[in-house]
């Protein structure tokens, strides 16, 4: 601050002082604006992850209330999944055939995971084993066998399967089912020790 001696005149700050605060402010920006975004999309994911989670204990829920089989549905789109609530329409389990007829009815509008989570898809990020920690040959983010159904029994039994999820940096999560119990688990990928832990 710059004041000349007998001067009346208010309390200012030089050219010199202003440059400095303002170099400051921008290297604590650049440092914390990066980190900031990291984290958002970190948490983007996780939600995502637990949304899906949260989607197949509804749709348990519904098999065992209307005792029927429900699930999810994995419909291939451009860029990404549509994820849409199916119910059994005559008892035989989930088909996409009769989906794609009618009998096996569809709930929810189809829809995919950006649409809630910007940033957020399905797929493996490279170098990223999956969830038994073997290699893996493709991106592909949903592991449910050839039909992309997961299904909930009225029994609790389910389908197996593993839904991977990434967002646009290095968030990696993992929402697995086990079908003999029906039980779902919410895994992520910590980069730095290179394995899955459980959420």
């Amino acid at each position: 601050m710059a004041r000349g001696p007998g001067s009346h005149a208010p309390p200012g700050y030089t050219i010199l002082e202003l440059l400095f605060v303002i170099a400051i402010a921008g290297t604590v920006t650049t440092i914390a604006v990066p980190q900031g975004l990291r984290a958002l999309d970190e948490f983007r994911t996780k939600t995502a992850a637990r949304y899906l989670a949260q989607r197949l204990a509804d749709a348990r829920i519904t098999a065992i209330k209307r005792s029927t089989t429900a699930g999810l549905r994995f419909d291939p789109g451009a860029p990404d999944y549509r994820v849409s609530t199916v119910i059994d329409g005559n008892h035989n389990g989930l088909r996409t055939a009769e989906i794609a007829s009618g009998i096996d009815q569809t709930i929810t509008p189809a829809e995919t995971l950006d649409a809630h989570f910007s940033g957020v898809v399905f797929g493996i990020l490279i170098g990223v084993p999956d969830a038994d920690g073997q290699p893996v040959s493709s991106q592909d983010g949903v592991r449910t066998g050839v039909s992309k159904l997961l299904s909930m029994n009225p029994d609790g039994t389910s389908s197996s399967g593993t839904l991977y999820v990434h967002g646009r940096d290095r968030s990696q999560y993992a929402v697995r089912v086990f079908g003999t119990t029906g039980r779902v688990r919410i895994l992520r990928y910590d980069f730095t020790l290179r394995r899955w832990k459980d959420l």
